[in-house]
């Protein structure tokens, strides 16, 4: 589903909420547009994260983890589960596959019971049925967010990433599409809501429930899967355990962890996930904001941030790209300051992200920069801006990657 056939059928969303919900979005987002974000991006009191985080793979941020891109300096199209990294909205819960049970309700669903009788599925009979893997990155929307500060001097709101909130995994499970079928789905059914296990979301003395984003049935039809492999491996808790849903090229948040329920409904559906945030807000946006779905373009050099290197000698550099939209057409490094660009050479397929490679002998010993851009399948380079938004999301621009040489 493109991104702004989503947008679209978002606005017909809004236009059919219900009057007093319409009010408190308008009131939440025109607050976050005036006044600042409302929101800290960090739980109340936060638990922790259960795999070991060491401080040469790992920049940890209260709850959260981002994974450092030295890490992964010579390793291939896979982030192995030891660097991948962690974003959670309270902390990881620790779910016993043989108990676990997926629930689906509502009136989406040909038949269905009550809200009361779900529909049950349980851990061992959706291993049973047909499964596929599948190549995919799972990224932060905030990803880079850190940015808008230091590198364009827009103060937002929320965890302050670098680009290391992003990763590729091999993913295996059962695509939603069969399970919705099987489940009874109907040809009226227009929205889905999956929900995690995790403990509620409270925050400023507020509970938001459980996280869950609603979803449009196309886009669940299309390539979403309930995973409960990651690299050959049972998910690990900090990833979903047991099964977790995979939204292909669309924000983190769509892919669910941990999940437990999902609603499908002959209407639009709602949760704070996507009326309160996840949204594009601030100047230049309607008063509702616009919702952020697919990701865009980025790049990243794996190279430790003020990296030191030696002068007098040629370096390889490395890096990888990555593109919402599609596949990287081409990707193109500065090394002074962006006045002229190299392209880079590609290494190995598109697999999630491009990964490639360029030499560089520094001129000369001192403070440099190098710099990388992506071009994707659309045609659309990272631009040396990026658009700004209360929120942070969808840092795209190119980074400014300082190095020292000695």
């Amino acid at each position: 589903m493109r991104e702004t056939e989503e947008i679209e059928y978002d606005r017909r969303r809004l236009a059919g909420m219900p009057r007093r919900t319409a009010l408190k979005l308008a009131g939440v987002l025109g607050a976050a547009a005036s006044a600042g974000p409302l929101w800290t991006g960090r739980a109340a009191a936060a638990g922790p994260i259960v795999k070991p985080l060491p401080a040469d793979r790992f920049v940890v941020h209260g709850s959260n983890a981002e994974m450092r891109w030295e890490s992964m300096s010579g390793v291939g199209d896979l982030v192995p589960v030891d660097r991948f990294f962690v974003r959670d909205h309270t902390e990881t819960p620790i779910i016993d596959a043989a108990k676990w049970r997926l629930e689906l309700w509502g009136s989406g669903l040909r038949g269905a019971p009550p809200e009361d009788r779900p529909i049950e599925i349980g851990y061992d009979e959706l291993r049973r049925l047909p499964s596929r893997a599948v190549t995919a990155r799972i990224e932060c929307a905030g990803n880079g967010r850190s940015f808008f500060t230091s590198q364009q001097g827009q103060r937002v709101a929320g965890t302050a990433w670098g680009l290391g909130a992003v990763g590729v995994a091999r993913w295996r499970g059962v695509p939603l599409a069969t399970v919705l079928r099987r489940a009874g789905l109907t040809p009226d059914a227009v929205d889905i809501l999956p929900e995690g296990l995790d403990r509620p979301y409270v925050a400023d003395g507020a509970d938001f429930g459980r996280v869950r984003r609603p979803l449009p049935v196309r886009k669940a039809l299309h390539d979403v899967l309930l995973a409960y492999e990651m690299n050959g491996e049972p998910l690990p808790p900090d990833h979903g355990h047991p099964v977790r849903l995979v939204v292909p090229d669309w924000i983190g948040i769509s892919s669910i962890k941990w999940l437990g329920r999902i609603e499908v409904a002959d209407r639009p559906l709602y949760s704070p996930w996507n009326t309160q945030w996840y949204r594009l807000t601030g100047p230049g946006y309607p008063a509702e904001g616009t919702l952020v779905t697919r990701q865009n373009t980025k790049s990243a050099f794996e190279l430790p941030w003020a990296a030191e290197l030696a002068g007098g000698r040629t370096h390889l550099l490395r890096g990888r790209s990555w593109s919402g939209s599609g596949r990287v057409r081409r990707v193109e490094v500065s090394t002074d300051g962006g006045r002229t660009w190299r392209a880079a050479t590609p290494t190995g397929a598109d697999h999630g992200w491009r990964r490639w490679t360029i030499p560089w002998r520094p001129p000369g010993p001192g403070s440099h920069t190098v710099r990388a851009r992506a071009t994707g399948s659309d045609g659309l380079a990272q631009p040396d801006v990026a658009p700004y938004n209360t929120q942070g999301y969808l840092f795209g621009a190119v980074v400014a990657h300082p190095v020292t040489v000695h």
